[in-house]
This record gives structure tokens, C-alpha cells and sequence, in this order.
């Protein structure tokens, strides 16, 4: 029996490193699996990619739209019946600039997707769970969710809204033994670090990669599996009594000073 076996689990931004690895991870730990990606062509990659680890739905959607976002739940339970847990994981970087030079727009596309979108899951998925009076859900956030980055504003105060949405939300459904919680990755080996590294020094990005390396006392970016491991633990039975707290997932960064 695998360690998530039988439960129900959506994974947004399915398609991308993080959310493709978890949701491998909760495919082989014995859980259904929806994935939620707003790239059709994606989706039916990914698919592939985990063909015959077990029973997998795909579902197109915007995370930002709410009608988009309770559609994906409800397909979740026409399939499989119920919702154990949720992965709040989709999220897009901001342009490297600094703050007096962001434009309005940039801002508000990236709170968009990285708050309105973990919101809108939750409050979707959150009356699932709490009828049931079980589940977790796991918001996904950064070290940046806990720290400050130059240049980062729009997404590291994204990241910091999740952290505050978690512990509240955490309190509000802790009388229906229902568990939110964030994760918080340094930079992971991601697309998504690709771009920050090209913004950082377009002449030389791997100089930018080895500079943020050298920033982990462990010496690398966290692979997608660091991040999915603690997603599994985070949404098993083993932390029946872990919520409203953020999960370091860094190499060590938050123990520097």
C-alpha cells in the first residue's frame, strides 16, 4: 500500500517541473491524480510521460478564473468521487526590474496567477474537505515567501500573500481536521529559474546559476523531486498534525544570516 493510496489529488500547474514530478510521486504512492495546466499540448505531454503509473485526469484551465477553477474540481469528483488533497502549485516569475520601474499590469498579472490562483483553489476545494472533515492542502510559496530578493518585487510579494492566505486559512478549517500548509524551495532546477538566471545576466547566465548556487550552503538548486518528496509527506497521514506552518525546502538559505 503506497503512502497516498486511494486518495484523490489536484496538482496545478501539472505540466510544469514541480508539479509533473509530484504528481508522479503521488501516482506511484497509490493516488489518483488530477493535473491542472493552462497549455492543452502540455497536458497531453505530460500524460504521456506518466502513462501506466496509475489512474490520471487531465483538465485545461486558467487558475486565475473562477469558473475555470470550480470546473476542475468538479471534473476531480464526476471522475474519482472526492478530493483528499490539493496542490496549489501553479505560479509564473516576475521581470527582473526594480520596484519603481514595474508597470501596473506586470504587478497585477503575477498576484493574478500566484495569489488569486491559490485562493480560488481554495476556496473551492476547501468545502470538499471540510465536509469529509479530512484532507490537506499545500500551497505552494518560495524561500522568497519568507525572505526578500532584489529586483523579485511582484512575485516575492506574491509569495508572501500565500504565506499569510495558509495561516489563515489553516485556523479556519483546523476545527474540521483539515491541514493547509506552504512549501518554501530556494531556486529549483526549473524552467522557471532559466528565466530569472537570463534576466539576472542575459550575456551569461550560467554565471548567474553558479552565483546562486553558491548562496545554498548545500551547493546546488533543489531538484523538482526535493520539492515533490515533502509534498508526499505533507500530504500523507504521516503529518496528520502539521498545519499553518511553511516548509523550507532551501539547502540551508534560511539558516544564513
Amino acid at each position: 500500500m503506497g503512502r497516498l493510496q486511494d486518495k484523490v489529488a489536484i496538482v496545478t500547474g501539472g505540466s510544469g517541473g514541480i508539479g509533473k514530478a509530484t504528481a508522479r510521486r503521488f501516482l506511484e504512492e497509490g493516488a489518483k491524480v488530477t493535473i491542472v495546466d493552462l497549455s492543452r499540448e502540455s497536458l497531453e505531454q505530460t500524460a504521456a510521460e506518466l502513462a501506466g503509473l496509475g489512474d490520471l485526469l487531465t483538465v485545461e484551465a486558467d487558475v486565475t478564473q473562477e469558473d475555470q477553477t470550480k470546473n476542475y474540481v468538479d471534473k476531480t469528483v464526476e471522475a474519482f468521487g472526492t478530493v483528499d488533497v490539493l496542490f496549489n502549485n501553479a505560479g509564473i516569475e516576475s521581470k527582473i526590474q526594480p520596484l519603481v520601474e514595474v508597470t501596473v499590469e506586470d504587478f497585477e498579472r503575477v498576484q493574478s496567477v500566484n495569489v488569486t490562483g491559490v485562493f480560488l483553489g481554495l476556496k473551492h476545494v476547501l468545502p470538499i474537505l471540510t465536509a469529509k472533515r479530512s484532507g490537506s492542502v499545500i500551497n505552494m510559496s518560495s524561500n522568497g515567501g519568507l525572505d526578500g530578493t532584489l529586483y523579485l518585487g511582484p512575485y516575492i510579494t506574491s509569495k508572501h500573500a500565500v504565506s499569510g492566505m495558509t495561516k489563515t486559512a489553516a485556523l479556519e478549517v483546523a476545527a474540521y481536521n483539515v491541514r493547509v500548509n506552504s512549501v518554501h524551495p530556494c531556486p529549483v532546477n526549473t524552467r522557471m529559474m532559466r528565466e530569472i538566471e537570463s534576466g539576472f545576466s542575459p550575456e551569461d547566465s550560467v554565471a548567474a546559476e553558479k552565483d546562486f548556487a553558491s548562496r545554498i550552503p548545500l551547493g546546488r538548486y533543489a531538484e523538482p523531486d526535493d520539492v515533490a518528496n515533502v509534498v508526499v509527506f505533507l500530504a500523507s497521514d504521516e503529518s496528520t498534525f502539521l498545519t499553518g506552518a511553511q516548509y523550507r525546502i532551501d539547502g540551508g538559505m534560511g539558516a544564513t544570516p
